[in-house]
């Protein structure tokens, strides 16, 4: 411990408040107390008690500072605002902060409208959500359209002055407002009807549906009936996706949590009016060995704010020791009384039962998963370094591939694999140059030459320069190569090794039928085709082929437009130039306006309006018969 330490523990006050733990200036985690000597001095007392987790961050300690504040819910409210801000590393986080959406009315106004809103505000309108995300919404929204006929525009409504009215009212999907066609209280008990439903009353709009569907099938009126047809599947289609959990047409947040690994997950139900209308899991990177208590209080702090108001009620899976002063917190944030309770009998208990069934399921996904990803890459690696008869598994593969049209433009990609995971800041273009024609085996020569030599060159530059050799943009070699080819290719590559001071093993992969090519030999490999090695390489070979067809077609691009600007009147090479590196690509360039043009640095404007002129040839009008 250091001085600034000690001399900080020992003026400590006896008062509540946040203190900031940091690390060489960064602030590493953020906590609370009601009296600050005391909670800020254990951490730095021996004790088994600690965690491994506080242990670790107690040792990163160098500093901290302290803020007081005049009572317990000050505290939180500071520490929560602290932790938004600074993220520190040994805090449990909540990292998804999005705003879920809301359907938002206002029964106040003279004709309202029902629309998406990412924020929940006290402002005397009614609020149903939140919503997972904006396309659920919009999918109960096209609903609520297709059977209420309710106004969808932003129209500014005065039944002094009627305006006429669009194709909706034509197709019967509005009732016209706008042009003065239904009076304000006839379109507010609509919009109550409107609110009825999305409030979970499906009943009566499903009555009215099947009722108005029978008579026009009655009446032999099919294309009405259809109609009523597809309104009332739409409506049990979201009927179907919300669960009827109660009776009680209660608001409430189901939350459980429960370690997974060095994890912890929390899930989240949420029901509104009593029906399940949506549920959603978080993972808390790190904090298995925190308390579930802990965990779930900082979800709370983290989760609920200003544009996500909690429900009037919280269902959860612990007891929270400082539940008193989180009820008080969320009172006051959502202006009605909200509670936290954590039921031990009854249909509560059902409730929370479903969140922790819903935890197990998504631990078992996680697995399935994690088991997965594993097939994928490390079990891949071990069954290719055996079938290639490696010493070890590779843990960096390059893969090799050229492209070109009819030998002109030649390029080759370098793609590169680490771990079975295809590390795309590695990947690097070369652009072939002692080449001529389609020459496929001599332009795989010249780059494995060129990549080998840069490693080379680079472990030099960096051992003169009293560097370490990682960190170099060649240094990093691979445990083994693929070449995108056959026998040809294979050879040429194994021409340019020879040449090096290096020795890769590396081998060739044949389209035709997925044969791999292994150097020095006429023989080959045919791997099942299930086999998670080969599905591997066809990734690293597939990345190999898209990564040069991609850069040979842009470049074909830019000297296309590179031509045209060649035979511009004014634009020589420093002026192209310029335009390249302003609009950075093709596309860019060929979209910008003649304003845009105008802002390029040392393009005056003439040569400007030439090359806008260039770009935007006038169109030929027909020739007359």
């Amino acid at each position: 411990m250091n001085e600034t330490l000690e001399l900080k523990l020992s003026l400590l006050p006896d008062s509540p408040g946040c203190y900031l733990m940091k690390s060489q200036g960064k602030i590493i985690y953020v906590g609370k107390a009601v009296n600050l000597k005391n909670r800020v001095r254990q951490y730095f007392h021996p004790s088994k008690n600690h965690t491994p987790k506080v242990r670790a961050m107690v040792e990163k300690i160098d500093d901290f500072d302290i803020m007081l504040v005049d009572g317990e819910l000050e505290a939180f409210l500071l520490e929560c605002n602290l932790i938004k801000l600074h993220m520190p590393r040994y805090n449990i986080l909540l990292k998804d902060d999005k705003h879920y959406p809301y359907i938002r009315i206002d029964p106040r106004e003279d004709f309202p409208k029902v629309e998406l809103v990412r924020k929940m505000d006290r402002d005397g309108a009614r609020y149903f959500g939140p919503y997972q995300g904006a396309t659920v919404v919009r999918e109960v929204m096209d609903v609520v359209r297709m059977v209420f006929p309710i106004r969808t525009c932003n129209r500014r409504i005065d039944p002094a002055r009627p305006q006429r009215p669009c194709v909706h009212h034509q197709i019967g999907q509005c009732l016209a407002p706008c042009a003065g066609k239904v009076s304000s209280e006839e379109y507010r008990a609509l919009i109550g009807r409107v609110m009825d439903f999305l409030g979970g009353k499906y009943a009566p709009v499903v009555d009215e549906l099947t009722q108005r569907m029978q008579e026009a099938s009655r009446a032999m009126n099919y294309e009405r009936a259809a109609l009523y047809r597809d309104r009332l599947r739409a409506v049990e289609a979201v009927m179907q996706k919300q669960k009827t959990l109660s009776t009680a047409q209660a608001d409430q947040d189901v939350l459980a949590v429960a370690p997974y690994g060095a994890d912890a997950i929390v899930e989240l139900l949420m029901i509104r009016s009593g029906r399940l209308i949506d549920s959603e899991h978080f993972v808390f990177d790190g904090a298995a060995e925190d308390a579930p208590w802990e965990i779930l209080t900082q979800f709370i702090l983290q989760y609920y704010d200003k544009t996500n108001m909690p429900p009037q009620e919280l269902l959860l899976s612990v007891d929270l020791p400082e539940k008193d002063v989180l009820e008080q917190l969320l009172t006051e944030l959502h202006g009605r009384r909200v509670y936290l309770n954590h039921p031990m009998r009854g249909d509560k208990v059902k409730l929370v039962n479903m969140a922790l069934k819903n935890l197990k399921d998504e631990a078992a996904k996680r697995d399935k998963q994690l088991a997965r990803t594993r097939e994928r890459t490390v079990l891949a690696m071990e069954e290719l370094g055996k079938v290639l008869g490696l010493d070890k598994p590779p843990r960096r593969i390059e893969g090799y591939d050229i492209s070109n049209t009819q030998g002109v433009l030649s390029v080759a990609s370098m793609v590169v694999m680490i771990d079975g995971v295809c590390a795309h800041k590695e990947y690097r273009h070369f652009r072939i140059k002692t080449v001529e024609g389609p020459n496929d085996f001599a332009s795989m020569k010249e780059v494995i030459t060129r990549r080998l030599a840069h490693a080379a060159r680079e472990f030099q530059e960096r051992a003169a320069a009293g560097l370490p050799p990682e960190g170099g943009h060649f240094t990093d070699l691979p445990d083994l190569i693929l070449i995108d080819g056959g026998r040809g290719q294979l050879n040429a590559a194994l021409e340019a090794m020879g040449n090096s001071p290096y020795d890769i093993p590396m081998f060739g992969l044949a389209k035709r039928i997925e044969e791999i090519v292994l150097p020095y030999s006429d023989d080959s490999l045919l791997l099942d085709r299930h086999s998670n090695a080969l599905h591997a390489i066809q990734r690293l070979r597939d990345e190999a082929h898209r990564f040069a067809i991609t850069h040979h077609r842009a470049l074909r691009g830019k000297q296309a437009v590179g031509s045209r600007l060649e035979a511009i009147p004014g634009v020589g090479p420093a002026r192209r130039k310029a335009l390249m590196k302003h609009f950075k690509t093709m596309e860019e360039l060929k979209n910008a306006s003649l304003e845009e043009l105008e802002q390029v640095p040392s393009l005056p404007k003439n040569a400007a309006e030439a090359v806008f002129r260039a770009l935007h040839p006038p169109e030929t009008p027909p020739e007359k018969e």
